[in-house]
């Protein structure tokens, strides 16, 4: 198994991604199933073939020990952590070639606290991928888009696994701001032009900043994608076949 941890701020299209990436993967004929890993989430565009709220509620967690939501979305991550093993067994009911996890709404929940560092680690770490979630309307500065990157460098630096960056959501970009992201995301010293435009304060903190996209940019991917229309579905299962295949398709051999 092949597991897809989608990963990124909120809003950024994790969940929609997660049923439209294995709708796609089902009708090109690989072999998926969606795992749905917030406890939170009320709605979701999918039918997850696991779901952890079956073991843990959000909505107990509140009552039981007098929290609010922020507060109790933590204790439900600390207690997703808990559960890995009883994850690791419904796995272990599938015969899936690639898991599509669906993780909670606030990156810091998974990507930060223990629950994604011990669920990669009891999966299988050879076995994982993220897919960091840029979205859009978070990135349309050069400042803006560089944090993105940089939470993006910074989750793959705590997790310590294989990432590629999705730029989400293109359908709704206009296509001169998508022609101008797609140059940030695939050339640095272009960015680091833009980001030096700004106050001499912030020069150096810049070219650290460039610095660490550099060393990712040389094995990372960045891919635009649309989880309506589905463009780019293609290019991300390219990438996914390419870092754990060296290129070669798994269904085609």
């Amino acid at each position: 198994m092949i597991y897809i941890y989608f990963i990124g701020t909120a809003g950024s299209g994790k969940s929609r991604l997660t049923g439209s990436f294995n709708e796609w993967c089902k009708r090109n004929g690989y072999d998926s199933i969606p795992v749905n890993l917030d406890p939170g989430v009320k709605k979701i565009p999918y039918a997850p073939e696991i779901d952890v709220r079956e073991w843990i509620s959000l909505d107990e967690v509140m009552k039981e020990y007098d929290l609010g939501p922020n507060g109790a979305q933590i204790v439900c991550a600390d207690m997703l952590a808990l559960n890995v093993k009883e994850l690791e067994e419904r796995l272990g009911e599938y015969r899936a070639d690639y898991v599509l996890f669906d993780t909670p709404g606030q990156l810091e929940l998974f990507a930060f606290r223990s629950a994604g560092k011990i669920i990669i680690e009891q999966l299988g770490k050879k076995n994982s991928l993220l897919a960091f979630l840029i979205d859009p309307s978070l990135a349309t500065t050069p400042s803006n888009f560089a944090s993105q990157l940089m939470l993006s460098a910074t989750a793959q630096f705590r997790l310590e696994v294989p990432l590629v960056n999705v730029l989400t959501k293109i359908d709704m970009i206009d296509k001169e701001m998508l022609d101008i992201m797609m140059k940030w995301g695939k050339n640095p010293d272009l960015l680091y032009e833009e980001l030096m435009k700004a106050p001499s304060l912030y020069s150096r903190l810049s070219e650290g900043i460039i610095t660490v996209i550099r060393e990712m940019e040389a094995h990372t991917s960045f891919i635009p994608l649309s989880a309506e229309t589905w463009e780019g579905m293609e290019d991300l299962y390219a990438s996914i076949q390419n870092i754990f295949y060296g290129g070669e398709d798994l269904e085609r051999k």
